[in-house]
């Protein structure tokens, strides 16, 4: 299924950690009043694209006022900027880098902390199906994947067991003074950064006055004030990538997806990014998950721990926090739980 509105465009994946299965189309006004057409008719399209965390990343902006447009745009690429500082795994100066090479992070920044902590919280919240300690089970499998004769059943089970012994979000010692990892430890936040630059960039949209954007950081926000209608954004069909498996409407409420089929480790494709730190194997119980949430940190870390868990733990969670979720399995066949509250996204 094609939505009229809505191309699907996948992201190029530039060592990020997914396949961006989500378009966006340019939401228009709702059925309202004249005067609120006349208020919204204005507007003009106010436009950034770029990369942020090495993905493709862009921005749209529907203001009047041309001027502050470019003044928050220059913002917005300033800030980003600072946050790859911290949070880059590509980058050979950021302090995630810093930390993983020594094993301590001295006086790290307020956002770094902030980060971690919420890292650690959803490590607690699904059992240890979402941890950021994985990066040693990535570099196994990239070093395995990398040889010239490589086994295609993947690496050894003696390397995968000596992997998982540095692996568990618990050991991560956080203090304002420093953050301190155990020998053999190293962290990657691309399951849950992006989500978190995203909601950086909402905010400093909203508190230069913007009220209507679209914001792709590589996972996608609509801001949409009550008088237009809501972003409409595709989900991409994992079996067929040219096509969409459903559309959403969204509005002042972030939308994320994971899927296997985006990062494949290996020619054949039996082996992708979705680490499960509890087996060392990589996840294929879904074909992608997308979550709804009204922060794109929780839709990102979310999408990447339920791409590991059952239905029946999906469902707990999606309700406790209030989230709508779409699965789509290898067959084809669509399951979905919705819970979000409309009412909170105003």
């Amino acid at each position: 299924m094609r939505d009229s509105g809505c191309a699907v465009a996948p992201g190029r994946v530039g060592g990020r950690r997914r396949f961006i299965s989500i378009c966006a189309a340019v939401s228009g006004l709702a059925t309202v009043p004249a005067w609120a057409r006349q208020a919204a008719a204005p507007e003009m399209t106010h436009r950034w694209q770029g990369i942020a965390l090495g993905a493709d990343a862009s921005l749209e902006i529907r203001h009047p006022d041309a001027v502050l447009a470019q003044r928050v745009l220059t913002q917005v690429q300033a800030e980003l900027e600072r946050l790859e500082q911290l949070f880059s795994l590509y980058r050979p100066d950021s302090a995630l880098v810093a930390l993983n090479q020594q094993g301590v992070l001295a006086e790290p920044a307020g956002e770094m902390l902030t980060l971690l902590s919420e890292s650690v919280h959803f490590g607690q919240l699904t059992d240890g199906a979402f941890d950021i300690s994985v990066q040693p089970l990535w570099r196994v499998y990239a070093d395995h994947f990398s040889e010239a004769q490589a086994d295609p059943a993947g690496p050894t089970v003696a390397a995968l067991a000596a992997a998982r012994e540095k692996v568990d979000y618990r050991r991560i010692a956080l203090d304002s003074d420093a953050v301190r990892l155990q020998p053999g430890m190293a962290l990657t936040l691309n399951g849950i950064a992006q989500g978190y630059v995203t909601d950086r960039i909402v905010a400093l949209l909203r508190q230069a006055g913007i009220e209507h954007a679209l914001v792709d950081m590589g996972e996608i926000y609509g801001m949409a004030p009550e008088a237009v209608a809501p972003w409409r954004v595709g989900l991409q069909d994992a079996a067929r990538l040219e096509s969409l498996s459903r559309t959403l409407d969204v509005a002042n409420q972030a939308v994320a997806t994971s899927g296997g089929y985006g990062t494949p480790l290996d020619m054949a494709g039996r082996f992708n990014h979705l680490f499960d730190p509890r087996t060392g194997l990589t996840g294929r119980r879904y074909a992608s998950v997308s979550v709804a949430a009204r922060r794109a940190t929780t839709a990102d870390a979310m999408s990447t721990a339920f791409s590991l868990m059952p239905e029946a733990q999906i469902d707990t969670l999606a309700q406790s926090l209030q989230l709508d979720v779409y699965v789509q399995h290898h067959d084809g066949s669509q399951a979905e739980w919705r819970y979000a509250d409309p009412a909170q996204n105003a």
